[in-house]
């Protein structure tokens, strides 16, 4: 005969710290960590997504150096490039050692920024 008592649901990876606490706890305090836990979700991608617009806007180039890449035919378009992602994506200049600067493609992935190679600023 078939058991009327819902199996336990599965635990997500989480790691022990977590889980054990969680799992001694009533239902209603179980409501409440979720409640929050998904406002303090909310709260962060808010908090990161603000923090990347303001760092896209003091790092993006203007719109000179795109014209300045533009007649030297180089692509500003990230469509044209195999590992820049279409969105979010945005041209910067980074100094590699003192004194030489290149243009390169930067985005978030994840929690990791990363880069692509565009060309020098300088085109000497």
């Amino acid at each position: 005969m078939a058991s009327d008592d819902p199996s336990e649901p599965s635990a997500p990876d989480l790691p022990a710290y977590l889980q054990e606490p969680l799992e001694r706890q009533s239902p209603d305090q179980l409501e409440l960590v979720a409640n929050y836990a998904t406002e303090l979700a909310a709260w962060k991608r808010t908090k990161r997504e603000r923090e990347l617009k303001q760092k896209r806007a003091e790092e993006a180039v203007g719109d000179e150096e795109l014209e300045s890449l533009e007649e030297r035919e180089i692509a500003t378009d990230p469509e044209e490039y195999e590992d820049v992602p279409t969105s979010g994506a945005y041209i910067t200049i980074k100094e590699t050692k003192p004194g030489y600067h290149y243009y390169y493609w930067q985005w978030r992935d994840g929690e990791n920024w990363r880069n692509e190679y565009i060309a020098p600023v300088d085109p000497k």
